[in-house]
């Protein structure tokens, strides 16, 4: 055994803030109910994503609770919206300041845009970067609005290496958006050797860890009463990079991609044994 299950944490709406969770079933699309509605722009027919966060940045101070069919939106004037309710859309734009349309089947040819995460650094949130355009779910079933994989895993070994460097001391797991974060008693980092391993969790759950996690300009935004941090992307920059899968180049990575071998339900608390 490696460690266990200290938190489990669910994203309604991509890009938006989540839930905190007791236990949850997963499957290959994930955990029930996670990422199953996207916001649409519009304009340009993309998904808004706060990678790229010159024009998304406002998406992480907006929170999304609850499973399939029962999603409210919580905004940042303490509001809240119910996916479904009549002007849904208009309320989200007017936040957002860009025409949106949420759904949960966008365009086979959907794509959203991430911005240079060095440039948003020397730059600042509130420039224009350039931004290369992605292909949303490369290791996910059809259909789902995953960046890549269904499952992302988190250390509290790596939250407390880059903690370590940080002013406070500490860094917030909410920052780098896991599914999964598990208590590891390491030097941080472990999950750079995980990919092509599987994570045993529970008494049915089993993963396959595919890739680690490249950073993108997420982390150093503020994310509800979290204050923007650009150190918690710097810290991984300067400690983690590395290759997040085999063609890429170097990034900065913080976790682990995964997909569902064994469907099961997943627990606070549960046993994690890597094979």
């Amino acid at each position: 055994m490696i460690g266990r299950v200290l938190g489990i944490r669910r994203y309604p709406v991509k890009s938006l803030l989540g839930e905190d969770l007791d236990a949850v079933a997963v499957d290959a699309a994930g955990l029930a109910g996670d990422r199953r509605l996207a916001l649409l722009h519009r304009e340009t027919g993309r998904v808004a994503s706060a990678k790229n966060p010159y024009r998304w940045r406002a998406l992480t101070t907006l929170r999304a609770t609850g499973g399939d069919g029962a999603v409210r939106i919580t905004l940042p004037d303490g509001r809240s919206v119910a996916v479904g309710d009549d002007g849904v859309d208009d309320v989200l734009s007017e936040v957002l300041g860009a025409p949106v349309t949420l759904t949960d089947t966008p365009p086979p040819d959907a794509v959203l845009e991430r911005s240079r995460p060095e440039e948003v650094l020397a730059a600042g949130v509130a420039v224009p970067v350039p931004v290369e355009e992605g292909r949303l779910g490369g290791a996910a079933p059809p259909g789902g609005l995953v960046d890549f994989a269904p499952v992302h895993l988190l250390t509290t070994a790596t939250l407390r290496r880059i903690g370590a460097e940080l002013p406070s001391g500490a860094v917030d797991p909410v920052r780098y958006r896991p599914n999964l974060v598990l208590e590891t008693a390491g030097a941080g980092f472990e999950e750079n050797d995980w990919p092509g391993r599987e994570l045993r969790i529970g008494d049915d759950l089993v993963l396959r860890v595919l890739a680690r996690t490249p950073r993108c300009a997420v982390p150093t935004l503020a994310h509800g009463s979290l204050p923007r941090d650009p150190e918690a992307l710097r810290v991984p920059a300067r400690l983690n990079r590395v290759v997040p899968l085999d063609g890429l180049a170097p990034q900065p990575c913080v976790g682990a991609y995964a997909q569902v071998v064994r469907a099961g339900l997943v627990r606070a608390g549960d046993p994690v044994q890597l094979a």
